[in-house]
C-alpha cells in the first residue's frame, strides 16, 4: 500500500463543495471515481480542509491510499485523463510516508478573497470575485482586521451548521491589500470553523464602505453571538491557497502592511 500526496486545483461552481454529498457533485467524489477507474479500488481521499459549495481550490492537499503499484507520476497524469471535464486538476503527486496525514499533519492553512471594487459588472470573474460597487477604504480593512488575530472566540463568525468543536479559534494572519480595482484578504491560521472566513471578510467589506468602524468590529467579535455579524461575503472569491507541513516555509512576511496601489 502506498500514499500518494496530492495538490489539487478547482472550480467550485459546479461542486456542492469538497466533501461528498448525497444531494450533489463534489470534488471529493470526482477524485475519488477517477482513481477507482485507474486503480480498481475502492479509495477515500482525505483533504487538509473542506470547502463549501463554490468555494475554489488552488492548492488543496489531498491523499490517498492505493495497493496497486503505480508510480507518482503516472497516477497523477491518469487522474487528470479521468477528471476531464471537470474543473478538477491534480497539480502534483507524489508518494509520501505511511503516517503523512493531509488533514492532521496539517499545521496551518491559508485562505484568499477576491474583492473587485468596481460598479462595472463581472464578465470572465462572475463567481470568481465579489463586486463591490461603492469605493471601498482596503486600508482601514487592513487596520480593522488586526483586531481579528489571536485566540478568540469566533461565534459571530461561525455558521449556525458548525460543527466545530470549540468556537475558539487562532487566527495567525491577516491582510488586505489592493491593486487596482482588486482588493485580496488573505488570512492564515492552523484552522477555521465552518463561513469563519467569509463572515470576516463580510464585516470588513462594510468597514471598507464605511457602514461599519473598527470598533463595531470589536464589539461583534467581543459578544460571541451570531445575530451580531453584519455580513457573511458569498461564496465566489474565496479559495483555498496554501496548506502548510512541517519543514515549509509560510508564505508570507508577519510584518505585512496593508498596500494600496490604485491604477
Amino acid at each position: 500500500m502506498t500514499r500518494f500526496a496530492l495538490t489539487v486545483e478547482y472550480d467550485g461552481r459546479p461542486f456542492m463543495g469538497w466533501q461528498r454529498q448525497a444531494h450533489g457533485p463534489s470534488v471529493q467524489q470526482a477524485i475519488e471515481e477517477a482513481a477507482h477507474a485507474v486503480t480498481g479500488e475502492t479509495v477515500v481521499v482525505h483533504a487538509a480542509g473542506r470547502t463549501d459549495a463554490g468555494v475554489h481550490g488552488l492548492a488543496m492537499r489531498a491523499h490517498l491510499d492505493v495497493a496497486k503499484p503505480i508510480a507518482a507520476f503516472r497516477l497523477g497524469e491518469a487522474l487528470n485523463a479521468l477528471l476531464r471535464p471537470a474543473p478538477v486538476a491534480i497539480r502534483d503527486c507524489v508518494a509520501v510516508a505511511d503516517d503523512w496525514h493531509a488533514r492532521f499533519s496539517c499545521l496551518a492553512r491559508a485562505y484568499e478573497y477576491r474583492i473587485v471594487n468596481r460598479r462595472a459588472p463581472l464578465t470572465y470573474e462572475k463567481g470568481l470575485a465579489w463586486q463591490i460597487a461603492p469605493p471601498l477604504d482596503a486600508a482601514a480593512m487592513h487596520d480593522a482586521a488586526q483586531s481579528l488575530v489571536g485566540l478568540h472566540d469566533f461565534t459571530t463568525f461561525r455558521s449556525a451548521h458548525c460543527q466545530s468543536a470549540s468556537p475558539i479559534k487562532s487566527v495567525d494572519w491577516i491582510d488586505v491589500a489592493r491593486d487596482g480595482d482588486r482588493i485580496t484578504v488573505r488570512v492564515e491560521a492552523r484552522s477555521f470553523l465552518h463561513h469563519q472566513v467569509r463572515s470576516m471578510v463580510g464585516c470588513l467589506a462594510l468597514i471598507g464602505m464605511g457602514r461599519w468602524s473598527a470598533d463595531d468590529l470589536r464589539d461583534a467579535l467581543r459578544a460571541a453571538d451570531r445575530t451580531r455579524l453584519g455580513l457573511n461575503a458569498p461564496p465566489d472569491g474565496l479559495f483555498f491557497v496554501a496548506a502548510f507541513y512541517a519543514g515549509d516555509r509560510l508564505k508570507r512576511d508577519a510584518s505585512s502592511t496593508c498596500v494600496d496601489q490604485r491604477n
